[in-house]
């Protein structure tokens, strides 16, 4: 019955979510090219706030708790399980302070309204997967550019998104090259849960009822050997992770 009614739900849904990634595509362009960096950046905040409340329409709710332990003026790195495309959304509105900028796949950097024009303007940075010399180099950029700006890098170390909110192992070449460039940079762990359930049946349709939820922990400085830190902070994540 759920997955009955959440097909005309979807349907709503996604002529919304297609409404606003058109309708701030050209707003995007405009604030970048005549205001500069910061008009650009409360754009593509506001836009995902816009998708976030129409993610209403299909029944979701968020919650994020230990908002208090966000750093304020410190590059960061925020390392976190990956479960969906909407483990996106609170992170970049909910915690837009940040200057939240993202690691993503290449497929993702061109053809999307909106979306595309943030990876490839914003400060994030899209790498090919099968092209790890070139992966590195992208990675390293952003982790020089949150050094010197003093914003923040979102990495998913699983590299691929859970699709039953189990974690996967992480693989720490990225981070691990995030943590060079960006020597400075606090590590602030998160775990996300319930996103997985937004797709439990695909992208349509989508999930009925979902309460997503973001766990920030204690941000850290870089200390010690880069292998042991990362394994201390995979192990805070996934401890905080329900599963199914």
């Amino acid at each position: 019955m759920l997955k009955l009614l959440s097909y005309p739900l979807s349907a709503i849904y996604l002529l919304f979510f297609g409404w606003w990634l058109l309708l701030f595509h050209p707003i995007q362009v405009l604030a970048l090219k005549l205001f500069g960096y910061e008009a650009h950046r409360r754009t593509v905040a506001y836009l995902n706030g816009c998708l976030m409340a129409s993610t209403r329409i299909l029944g979701t709710r968020y919650s994020i708790s230990g908002k208090e332990h966000l750093p304020k003026d410190r590059a960061v790195i925020l390392v976190a399980n990956h479960q969906s495309m909407y483990d996106i959304l609170p992170i970049i509105w909910r915690l837009r302070a940040l200057h939240p900028k993202f690691v993503s796949k290449a497929s993702l950097g061109k053809g999307i309204p909106s979306i595309s024009y943030n990876l490839r303007h914003g400060g994030s940075v899209v790498i090919d997967r099968k092209d790890g010399r070139q992966a590195v180099a992208a990675i390293a950029k952003l982790g020089t550019y949150i050094e010197t700006h003093k914003r923040c890098a979102v990495i998913f170390p699983e590299g691929t998104r859970s699709r039953n909110g189990h974690p996967k192992a992480f693989q720490t070449t990225g981070l691990k090259v995030l943590m060079k460039k960006a020597p400075s940079a606090l590590l602030l762990p998160v775990s996300i849960n319930n996103s997985w359930k937004m797709v439990r049946w695909g992208q349509f349709p989508l999930g009925v009822g979902c309460h997503i939820s973001l766990q920030i922990h204690p941000a850290q400085e870089q200390s010690g050997p880069a292998e042991e830190q990362i394994a201390a902070v995979e192990s805070q994540i996934v401890a905080a992770i329900k599963g199914s």
